[in-house]
């Protein structure tokens, strides 16, 4: 199976919260949520607990502990692409229900124009 191609949300602005994010977090909780990424790029769908799971409509979340906290990337599949587009982490075992709201809110913003809303970044 070819590589998944992953791609970040953008807000109005072409800014990607999860991004700014992801680069906020200390270096060792950063390699880690990175690494998933990778993983998620190469096993697409196929990717399952503990690594993933599906929430709801259409959203599905990436998971990875660091000292006893939860951290989740929110995404969607979109044709050959994941869109990543909410992120958050809690020591609880859910998702909180306002970073799904969010999630879903970005996901239709994405989907109604999906150019726009493509990160632009360097790698």
């Amino acid at each position: 199976m070819p590589p998944i191609k992953v791609v970040f949300c953008a807000d109005e602005e072409g800014n990607a919260p999860v991004d700014e994010w992801l680069k906020s977090l200390p270096r060792k909780i950063q390699a880690k949520g990175i690494a998933r990424v990778f993983r998620l790029a190469e096993k697409g769908h196929e990717l399952r607990r503990p690594e993933a799971d599906y929430l709801q409509d259409d959203i599905y979340e990436l998971r990875w502990a660091w000292q006893r906290v939860n951290y989740r990337i929110l995404y969607f599949f979109h044709g050959r692409k994941v869109v990543v587009l909410a992120h958050g982490f809690t020591k609880e075992g859910k998702v909180p229900r306002q970073d799904l709201k969010m999630a879903i809110e970005r996901k239709e913003l994405f989907v109604g124009d999906p150019q726009k809303h493509t990160f632009k970044m360097e790698i």
